[in-house]
């Protein structure tokens, strides 16, 4: 291999250049995958949750919390669905079934070993007042249930736990 020639100024310059257009890249299809998301104060979430009790979003005031907006027929909320679980043996989390019955929401989590609170969401109506389009879709509020970030897609344990971490918790 010729170092020289790798670490010739106009090679490393374009390199560089390459790995800013693509971070740059990066945050742009994030902002327009969350353009028409949530932000600031979280707005109102309560119900029933599935295994009976009630759940409303001012319990976890004090607190950074997670709310995930996931279906039975998503595939990547399949596989997040681990995640999710680990993250809620040491978190706040509340989870929102977009969509999906409540027998599917059953057999997928006793399938993936769900562990976490859920809230049946078969009309599509608290998807609509978080604005989400499109899920996985994850909301990260900080302990005054401000909505400090959002994402759609897959989004790794180490992601959602810095992000928890820099929203205080």
């Amino acid at each position: 291999m010729n170092w020289k020639k790798l670490l010739q100024p106009r090679r490393i310059a374009r390199a560089v250049g390459e790995v800013v257009l693509l971070v740059a890249l990066f945050f742009a299809i994030s902002a327009f995958q969350t353009r028409s998301m949530a932000s600031g104060p979280a707005p109102a979430l309560a119900g029933e949750l599935l295994d009976g009790g009630h759940f409303d979003l001012n319990q976890l005031q004090g607190r950074p919390a997670v709310i995930h907006f996931w279906a039975t027929w998503c595939g990547i909320c399949r596989r997040e669905a681990g995640t999710i679980r680990d993250l809620a043996v040491d978190h706040s989390v509340i989870t929102v079934a977009m969509q999906s019955e409540r027998a599917e929401v059953e057999q997928f989590l006793h399938l993936g070993g769900g562990r976490y609170p859920v809230l049946l969401d078969e009309s599509g109506e608290l998807s609509r007042r978080f604005g989400v389009q499109a899920v996985p879709a994850t909301f990260i509020l900080d302990s005054n249930g401000t909505i400090r970030y959002a994402t759609v897609g897959y989004t790794t344990e180490l992601g959602l736990r810095t992000r928890l971490w820099l929203a205080g918790g």
